[in-house]
């Protein structure tokens, strides 16, 4: 990994979206919010609610993008999902957002409740397509809507060259921006980027950040979603299953290198999947906005 100049958060052109998940208990959404205030000041630019699974989590998400609004200083971008709801639900939806204030949507087809194993198949009387759903929001004219991308091929995707006519169809549809799935390997998101660009696909692209906090369950998330463990982050894990303070600032390293060497190949923005984490966020935007010596050293 080439590494440049260590960027620093003083610098207005680099920017950070968190992105969270409703918690199932209402004592730890108030403790979440609370803890989310506590960032500001280290440019967050807004708070990312997500929407679980066939939309399984839909009023602790409305519920959670009202406590962030009102209780912090962050914009929310609310993700909004196509599986499982008909269109009129949807568009209920979408107007519950405007009213409460929410300028931001992350459009998603939805992950169907089984998980990546089980078929997708549109809502009978739903939108189709993310693309459907985009076209929809953008008519608005009140939203900024991000869409997500795949440097390494969505698994229920049959080959790259769909991902990349699935994302050309939802930028064509009104998408202003590109977040990506989590990955390890820079080289991965150079390659998607380039040829996204050759595609015609100009909307800012911003790179998604997993900073590995169980090394075990994140390799349970890239299977599930297709992303690659390179072997040299599999070898700095090896015999660390017992020590969880060593594997976390294992896992800080990491994600601190990636964002150090895609800032300085002129990237500016990250989307950070906290895992409902928010002193983890605080500790990698703290290290890099002051170039501590192990960030010196990489």
């Amino acid at each position: 990994m080439t590494v440049g100049a260590v960027p620093s958060i003083r610098d207005p052109g680099i920017k950070f979206s968190v992105e969270i998940y409703p918690p199932a208990k209402l004592e730890t959404r108030v403790k979440l919010t609370e803890q989310l205030g506590e960032l500001d000041g280290l440019g967050i630019y807004y708070v990312s609610v997500t929407f679980g699974a066939g939309g399984t989590t839909r009023d602790r998400t409305i519920e959670m993008v009202r406590r962030v609004i009102g209780e912090t200083s962050f914009d929310v971008a609310a993700h909004l999902t196509c599986v499982g709801a008909s269109c009129a639900e949807v568009n209920q939806l979408i107007e519950q957002y405007e009213h409460l204030g929410v300028r931001r949507i992350v459009a998603l087809r939805g992950d169907p409740p089984g998980g990546f194993d089980v078929p997708y198949y549109p809502h009978p009387e739903g939108y189709q397509t993310t693309a459907d759903l985009v076209a929809v929001i953008s008519k608005c004219g009140l939203f900024d809507i991000s869409v997500a991308a795949y440097p390494e091929k969505h698994p229920q995707s049959p080959n790259v060259k769909a991902d990349f006519d699935t994302l050309k169809s939802k930028v064509d549809a009104g998408a202003d921006c590109a977040l990506t799935q989590f990955f390890f390997d820079n080289d991965r998101f150079y390659e998607f980027f380039d040829r996204a660009l050759s595609y015609g696909i100009s909307v800012p692209i911003v790179p998604g950040i997993l900073p590995i906090m169980n090394f075990a369950q994140v390799k349970t998330f890239a299977g599930k979603c297709g992303a690659s463990i390179p072997s040299w982050i599999v070898e700095r894990y090896d015999g660390l299953d017992d020590d969880p303070q060593e594997s976390l600032k294992i896992g800080l390293d990491i994600a601190i290198q990636q964002i150090v060497d895609l800032a300085a190949q002129g990237h500016r923005e990250f989307h950070i999947y906290c895992l409902n984490r928010p002193e983890i966020v605080r500790s990698l935007i703290s290290s890099i906005g002051f170039g501590n010596k192990s960030l010196a050293e990489v």
